[in-house]
């Protein structure tokens, strides 16, 4: 359905002009709308443990930016002397339908294809804590929970999880989707519709220094209705850290990549928001190469861009995500990635406070 969406955002249109999708669309969100009461009102029951969940979530399909957002997230917990465990399905990976264990620090080389690209791109970011893999989080959380012992525990891609009771719910959104997509599919691009905001406590807009502030404003004044509540409202980039190789090696810092050939090449949700961010930087792309989202590159791939590289004299450019997977199949010092981290345009402050009171901690924290 992701790739559907994707590649048919002009088709969606027409057929939203004859309502040809409507009774489907009314379906889909009225499912999901009869769904959420159930476990509202107690039909359907939800696992509480002992320690908060804080779910980082989305309403959209394809990314919104769930996984820096969990990594700032779970950074910030490291920082306040708490363990964060994170719970994640590790799609596509091939523990997605059982379970797995990451624990920070781990030396040796783990797989891609076992825990998928996110999960191990989080872990590697985690000073303390772990990540657990698997489709069945309750019961993966309950399986590991007394061998990693969590002070908080991160739920990613929680929104629609509803079996795990969650403490505070954090909904992101990305900035450059386009508003006539905020219908439920197949009308539009989302997979809940935003009556489903009404559980919302925290508003996140991503990408928000890629689009006009009319833009915000517009999608802010299309989402506000739906609010039961004031949740607390933040609007977040992406800050560049630079340019590194397939040893995570610091080779270029953002702007000495003004003017370098690069095929661009994405196995992301949002793949037109990555060769945006490298046009903004003023790389000099010669191809770009798309592939669906969690792609698991394979020898053939990765030989036939390095052949293009040399004939194009370029480098090849991916995102670290990518990266994750692709140096599992070359360790070619031609293949680069960008890392990027959160940053706040505002919101933080807040943010930051109330989580502070969801985690018992004091507020100047």
């Amino acid at each position: 359905m992701n790739e559907f969406l994707h590649k048919n955002r002009i088709n969606l249109k027409s057929l939203l002009k004859g309502g040809v999708f409507a009774p489907f669309s009314f379906a889909w969100d009225w499912v999901y709308r009869v769904r959420r009461s159930f476990y509202e009102y107690g039909v359907f029951k939800k696992r509480v443990f002992k320690v908060p969940v804080i779910s980082v979530g989305n309403l959209s399909f394809g990314g919104t930016g769930k996984t820096p957002t969990i990594i700032w997230l779970a950074e910030w917990v490291i920082s306040q002397n708490l363990t964060p465990v994170v719970l994640t399905r590790g799609y596509k990976g091939q523990l997605e339908h059982s379970s797995g264990l990451l624990k920070s620090g781990q030396k040796f080389r783990l797989n891609p294809f076992d825990y998928g690209d996110e999960p191990l791109m989080i872990s590697n970011k985690m000073s303390r804590g772990a990540v657990i893999v698997g489709k069945k989080r309750a019961d993966n959380l309950i399986k590991y929970f007394s061998e990693v012992r969590p002070d908080v525990v991160l739920l990613d891609d929680g929104f629609q999880h509803l079996q795990i009771y969650r403490s505070f719910n954090i909904v992101l959104f990305d900035a450059t989707m386009p508003l006539n997509l905020y219908k439920v599919a197949p009308l539009g691009y989302l997979r809940e519709g935003l009556s489903a905001l009404k559980d919302a406590d925290a508003i996140v807009i991503s990408r928000a220094d890629m689009v006009t502030e009319e833009k915000i404003a517009k999608l802010l004044t299309t989402i506000s209705e739906h609010f039961h509540h004031k949740p607390i409202l933040a609007l977040t980039r992406y800050e560049p850290l630079g340019v590194f190789d397939v040893h995570d090696k610091y080779i270029l810092s953002i702007s000495e990549l003004k003017g370098l050939r690069a095929i661009a090449v994405t196995a992301i949700a949002s793949p037109d928001s990555f060769y945006k961010y490298l046009d903004n930087f003023g790389v000099d792309i010669t191809e770009k190469v798309s592939f669906s989202d969690h792609y698991f590159f394979t020898p053939e791939d990765v030989n036939e861009l390095l052949i293009k590289a040399s004939q194009q004299s370029a480098i090849i450019l991916c995102s670290e995500k990518d990266m994750v997977k692709m140096k599992r199949v070359s360790l070619d010092s031609r293949i680069l990635f960008t890392k990027v981290k959160v940053e706040f345009i505002n919101g933080e402050k807040e943010l930051r406070t109330q989580l502070c009171k969801v985690l018992h901690l004091e507020a100047n924290h």
